[in-house]
C-alpha cells in the first residue's frame, strides 16, 4: 500500500482532509458543479449560471462541497472499522478506507444542498422526463426510492468513477448497478473535461482512472 502524503506539493495518495487541500488546484479552470453544471468561484456557487434554484436550503445551495461519487458510507460499510465506530473510526484507523475516502478520482464539486439530498443514495434511472427539483437543473433525487438520477451530461463520468472505485477497492456492486454503470459508461463517452481532470489527478496523486484513459479496461470490466 502506497504511503500517504501530507504536503500540497507532494505526489501520492491522501486522506480526505489532505485531498481537499489540492482539489481546488485539480479543478482550476474546470469549475463546474457535477449535478447542475453551475459555475463557482472558491466555494460560492453561481446558481444563475445554470438556472438552478434551491429546493429548500438556500444557504447550503449557495456553496460548493466535495462530493464522493461513491459515498463514504458505501466505502466504509463494507469494512470492519465501520462496525466498530462508523466513519470516524474508519477515518482514524483504517488505511484502506483513508485512501479510498481521499481518492481524488472519486471527488467532485457539488452544490451543497444536492450533496446533502443525495446522501448515500445509489445512482439510478428514475424518469426520462423527471419533474424538476432544483430549477432547470436536470438532476433529481427520489427520497422514497433512495435513488439519484444525475443529469445526462455527467452519467458517463459518474459511471466510470463508480466502476473504478469498485475495481480498485474491491467494493461490492450489484449486478443491476454494474449493468447500469456499464451502459452509461458506453453511452456517454469520455469528454475533454474528464481527460483534463484525470491528467491533473495523476499530477497530484500519481494515479488516475484507467476507465477514462484506456478503453480496453471498460471493455474488460463490462463483458
Amino acid at each position: 500500500m502506497a504511503a500517504q502524503v501530507n504536503s500540497k506539493h507532494e505526489v501520492g495518495p491522501r486522506n480526505f482532509a489532505n485531498a481537499k487541500k489540492v482539489l481546488p488546484a485539480v479543478f482550476a479552470g474546470l469549475e463546474e458543479d457535477i449535478y447542475c453544471g453551475c459555475k463557482y468561484i472558491g466555494t460560492v456557487v453561481h446558481l444563475s449560471s445554470c438556472d438552478a434554484k434551491p429546493r429548500k436550503n438556500a444557504i447550503r445551495a449557495g456553496r460548493i462541497e466535495w462530493e464522493h461519487v461513491v459515498p463514504a458510507w458505501v466505502i466504509g460499510h463494507q469494512r470492519q472499522c465501520w462496525q466498530a465506530g462508523g466513519r470516524k473510526d474508519c477515518a482514524e484507523n483504517d488505511p484502506v478506507f483513508q485512501l479510498a475516502e481521499g481518492d481524488l478520482n472519486n471527488l467532485v464539486p457539488a452544490i451543497g444542498e444536492i450533496n446533502g439530498d443525495r446522501n448515500n443514495f445509489a445512482y439510478g434511472v428514475l424518469s426520462p422526463e423527471p419533474s424538476p427539483m432544483y430549477g432547470s437543473c436536470a438532476t433529481v433525487v427520489d427520497f422514497k426510492a433512495r435513488s439519484v438520477q444525475p443529469r445526462p451530461e455527467v452519467r458517463g463520468r459518474v459511471a466510470r468513477i463508480t466502476l473504478y472505485m469498485s475495481q480498485t477497492y474491491k467494493l461490492a456492486l450489484s449486478a443491476k448497478d454494474k449493468k447500469l454503470m456499464c451502459a452509461w459508461a458506453k453511452t456517454y463517452p469520455v469528454d475533454d473535461w474528464e481527460r483534463t481532470r484525470d491528467q491533473r489527478i495523476v499530477r497530484w496523486q500519481g494515479t488516475g482512472n484507467p476507465f477514462v484513459t484506456d478503453p480496453t479496461v471498460l471493455k474488460s470490466a463490462c463483458r
